[in-house]
């Protein structure tokens, strides 16, 4: 991630203490950028009160960013403060702090406001902890957005929240993407007006011991101007909020940082329209190189299929539940 500018080029090293700028922020609750005496970014999370028993309890250490409560000079007031640790991380710091910001919007209550920024950095925790790039490529993102949109279906429609979130296995590199009872459904996105092949990644990705297996296509389109479009963040803060099981939310979070997401201001952009999905039963006669027909020796296979190759086993989505 990279930035023209972000808010510590204007804060000079101070001398002693640390130099702060403050955030325009919702009434209640303050934020300041700022920098201590070696040069190191801050943000600043202003609460009024005693919150030194919540943060005990509740406090995450984080690899890279250093997390603080402290007193500060005016009366009754701590500072969650935020250090970052690695200068060259300050791109990536800012947006965390920036999506910090907004996740605290509208709230006043001090101990409210330092619950959210204490479980914001948890999950942050967990994607730094991942293997994968910190920022998504915009394969990887139209990716994730497709399962999030069949995710969002199942938990609307047919799973309970526990259920919905155990069931998709995307992130956990299981070979299909979602598997609940007997099916399993592969998901593939594409996007453009001639796109007509979808990639299979493996030789194990179109073989299950489920009885029923299904891929599904989601045909997505960049829309920016479309006020129906969505993005990454948008469509994640949607299934977040109506997630009511406190397992299946902290679940959904973990999963998301496994993929390699946190809400930054990078998936903001592009905004995807669906603009087609098409269902296909894969059955025995489907085209496919599985790994129980493979030659000895031949592995890490990847192929693509065609659409208009595989139209006969096109079928209605309802398929996929039985109905």
């Amino acid at each position: 991630m990279t930035s023209n500018k972000v808010p510590w080029d204007a804060i000079k090293t101070p001398d002693g203490g640390y130099t702060i700028r403050y955030v325009s922020a919702p009434d209640g609750i303050t934020f300041c950028w700022g920098k201590d005496i070696q040069g190191r970014c801050l943000f600043i999370v202003q609460l009024t009160g005693d919150h030194t028993e919540q943060f005990r309890r509740y406090a995450t250490n984080v690899n890279g960013i250093e997390v603080d409560l402290r007193q500060l000079p005016e009366p009754s007031v701590q500072g969650l403060i935020l250090t970052l640790e690695k200068h060259e991380d300050r791109d990536l710091f800012y947006g965390f702090c920036q999506t910090l910001i907004g996740n605290l919007e509208g709230i006043t209550d001090p101990a409210v406001a330092l619950a959210v920024a204490l479980n914001h950095i948890k999950r942050w925790k967990v994607f730094l902890a991942g293997k994968r790039e910190r920022v998504l490529s915009a394969e990887e993102v139209r990716g994730l957005f497709a399962e999030l949109l069949f995710l969002r279906l199942l938990k609307e429609k047919y799973l309970n929240d526990v259920q919905a979130i155990e069931a998709w296995c995307g992130p956990d590199c299981v070979h299909q993407d979602f598997i609940f009872g007997d099916t399993a459904v592969e998901i593939k996105s594409i996007s453009g007006r001639n796109r007509s092949t979808v990639r299979i990644s493996s030789e194990d990705q179109l073989e299950t011991v489920s009885k029923n297996l299904f891929v599904n296509v989601y045909r997505l389109t960049e829309v920016p101007d479309e006020t129906s479009a969505q993005s990454l963040n948008e469509m994640v803060s949607v299934i977040a909020c109506k997630l009511s099981d406190p397992d299946a939310i902290e679940d959904f979070w973990s999963k998301l940082a496994i993929y390699g997401y946190v809400a930054i201001q990078e998936y903001d952009s592009p905004k995807f329209l669906l603009n087609g999905l098409n269902t296909y039963r894969v059955s025995d006669d489907f085209p496919r190189l599985v790994r129980s027909e493979l030659p000895d020796g031949v592995v890490h296979i990847k192929y693509s299929l065609q659409l208009e190759g595989i139209a006969s086993f096109e079928c209605d989505q309802n398929e996929i539940w039985g109905t």
